[in-house]
């Protein structure tokens, strides 16, 4: 039923003109998340719901909540970036989006109750509440890892970026569940747009600070991952997780697909090959920081409109953190490549070029590149590290008109690493 709605759908749009439609597209999108809590019949009352928003991390917070609460024998379902998961079957996120339309929270949490999963753990970002897609859906728990300005050309302006983040706080404030369930809004430290999530007003308002993760004992890399890990500790004592239980979760855990995540194919691999989703500079910083020694940055920006204005920021940050940056290929959607490599190149103000500096436009030789210069540095230089950023678990390479190239910067990092020692 849901597939003919679909096609009906989207057989409409193609005779809406494009300004009538973009007019009416609020309201429009707002119809289909009525219509489809109407049509899985209010699932998100039936199920404990824990939203996870903020600027970065949230997909690295949704594993560590599902693995303390899977340690503490729940059953859980997972939407996010990196995938979706029902109970003990996952698949991938081949959406290039985190939260899909057309119907798809709500058929999730249908298929969740179904499962007769205990949580169900969803990754809400501004796009997804700007389009209505976190309505209706009756959240519990809401916790917020952190905001920086990200999609700016996109909502306006950062003030309606976070106003986008905001709805969703309202939407858990609101929510409709059974008397006595409590609704709480946790969030790290004490920033003031943080803050902001505090003025409305659930059963628990909650604001953790990040001076705690020295108290975190983690097999994940980073003060970033410890923050993420002491949302999911706080939330899990709110729940009433044993703390003994619920840290050794989180330090169980040794990989998150994409997040900081190693590939190493040989024991003859004496340097480090990162794959990171990280695109701002704040999240470049952070995963740059985790990994100390020589550093060989491989990054680009994307294309498609989308917050221009960083492009030069990401070259500075890699330049000033990095000994060694190769810029390449992201998702140029319709922009020109060259122009974006140019904008990141920009920012680069302390490399050679094809020294320090290096420009390769194909992006699996800009990886091949990096994983080269790392193994003849990691001859005399210990700690060399090459740190690949930008897309993490994305499936796909986005061109103009909308063309995808399949992709993954794992596969290829892996395929790479094979031709260097075997």
């Amino acid at each position: 039923m849901q597939d003919r709605i679909n096609l009906t759908l989207r057989t409409i749009e193609k005779f809406i003109p494009s300004k009538i439609y973009k007019f009416f597209q609020p309201f429009y999108h707002f119809l289909l998340a009525t219509a489809g809590t109407v049509l899985y019949r209010f699932p998100s009352r039936k199920i404990k719901v824990i939203a996870i928003t903020g600027t970065k991390g949230k997909s690295s917070t949704t594993e560590f909540i599902s693995a303390i609460l899977e340690k503490a024998g729940y059953k859980t379902s997972i939407l996010s970036t990196i995938r979706f998961k029902i109970d003990n079957e996952s698949k991938r996120n081949l959406y290039k989006m985190t939260v899909p339309g057309r119907f798809f929270v709500q058929k999730f949490l249908r298929e969740s109750v179904k499962a007769k999963c205990d949580f169900a753990i969803i990754e809400m970002t501004s796009e997804g509440a700007r389009f209505y897609r976190h309505k209706y859906t009756n959240i519990d728990y809401l916790l917020v890892t952190n905001i920086t300005p990200e999609h700016i050309e996109s909502h306006g302006s950062y003030d309606k970026y976070l106003s986008s983040k905001l709805k969703i706080a309202v939407e858990t404030v609101r929510s409709k569940k059974k008397k006595g369930v409590e609704k709480i809004i946790i969030t790290t430290d004490t920033q003031e747009d943080l803050q902001k999530f505090h003025l409305h007003k659930a059963d628990k308002n909650i604001t953790i600070s990040t001076k705690e993760i020295s108290n975190i004992n983690l097999s994940l890399p980073g003060d970033f991952n410890k923050a993420n890990a002491l949302l999911a500790l706080t939330l899990a004592k709110e729940i009433g997780i044993d703390e003994d239980l619920a840290k050794s979760a989180v330090k169980d855990l040794k990989k998150i697909s994409g997040r900081a995540e190693e590939v190493k194919i040989s024991e003859k691999q004496n340097f480090k090959a990162v794959v990171d989703y990280a695109h701002t500079v704040d999240s470049l910083e952070k995963i740059y920081s985790a990994y100390p020694g020589l550093k060989i940055a491989v990054l680009g920006a994307t294309g498609g409109g989308r917050d221009k204005s960083k492009r030069p920021h990401l070259g500075t940050t890699a330049d000033q953190n990095c000994d060694i940056v190769i810029v390449t290929d992201e998702d140029p959607y319709d922009d020109d490549v060259v122009e974006i490599i140019n904008d990141v190149v920009s920012g680069i103000k302390n490399k050679i070029m094809n020294e320090t500096l290096f420009v390769k436009m194909d992006r699996r030789e800009a990886i091949a590149l990096g994983l080269q210069k790392a193994k003849n540095l990691s001859k005399t230089v210990e700690n060399v590290s090459v740190i690949i950023t930008g897309k993490g678990t994305d499936p796909y390479i986005m061109r103009a008109n909308n063309q995808k190239e399949k992709w993954s910067d794992r596969e290829v990092t892996e395929e790479e690493l094979k031709k260097i020692f075997e």
